[in-house]
């Protein structure tokens, strides 16, 4: 007989060999397609950064739509329109902490034709929520149209460091543009992890240009159409 007992959520610790830094930010307003400009500006002024595989730097996101606004596409060449709650958040690994903290206080960055300046920021570890959610993982060529391919990749991969799937689900393609190009993408939403999976996606990722936002996991509250993200 083979029974496996559901392991105890309650019980899991948090590693916190990684976590997540929110940075108070002042900036009015920052291109939708922003992220290389940022990561760039960012590497410029702490040139180490590039160098911890572990770091990624969240996009900068807003809902949506909120009181009639509506976020605009990607390409679309608009701007966001960021309120004083909106954070600038870097996963880090723990040893590197202090560090950020210090360089980046009172930074100033010129993303584009838009200044951010980089506040105090807030230490907080990884979930060990089941659902966990991605809103861009790296395509490669051949699965932009079939996103099977991509699953079947990810699976592998991912099965391959020891991380059981069991419930996946695509949802919307985007891109990522840079001066080389643009980097297609898929977002993705993995539910019914075990804690120990969950925290070891969030810490490890999944594909490449984590330094643009890609393949960093991000945890929800339940299942739901990642095609409304």
């Amino acid at each position: 007989m083979l029974w496996q007992e559901e392991e105890n959520r309650e019980e899991f610790q948090v590693p916190e060999d990684v976590v997540d830094l929110h940075f108070d930010i002042r900036c009015r307003e920052l291109p939708v397609d922003h992220i290389h400009d940022l990561a760039s500006a960012l590497e410029e002024a702490l040139p180490w950064l590039a160098e911890e595989a572990e770091l990624g730097i969240h996009e900068i996101h807003l809902a949506g739509s909120q009181n009639g606004w509506e976020r605009p596409e990607a390409g679309s060449g608009q701007r966001l329109i960021l309120s004083r709650r909106t954070k600038l958040v870097i996963r880090t690994p723990r040893h590197r902490v202090d560090q950020l903290q210090q360089e980046i206080a009172d930074l100033q960055l010129e993303i584009d034709d838009c200044l951010m300046v980089v506040g105090k920021a807030k230490i907080k570890p990884l979930s060990t929520q089941s659902t966990l959610y991605a809103r861009h993982v790296a395509l490669e060529e051949d699965e932009i149209d079939d996103e099977n391919k991509f699953l079947e990749r990810m699976a592998e991969e991912l099965a391959g460091r020891g991380i059981q799937i069991k419930k996946a689900l695509c949802g919307k393609s985007g891109e990522i543009l840079t001066p080389e190009g643009s980097i297609p993408t898929r977002s993705v939403m993995l539910a019914d992890l075990a804690p120990a999976d969950a925290v070891a996606l969030q810490e490890q990722g999944l594909g490449p240009y984590r330094n643009l936002g890609c393949g960093i996991f991000l945890p929800m509250k339940g299942i739901k159409k990642v095609e409304e993200d």
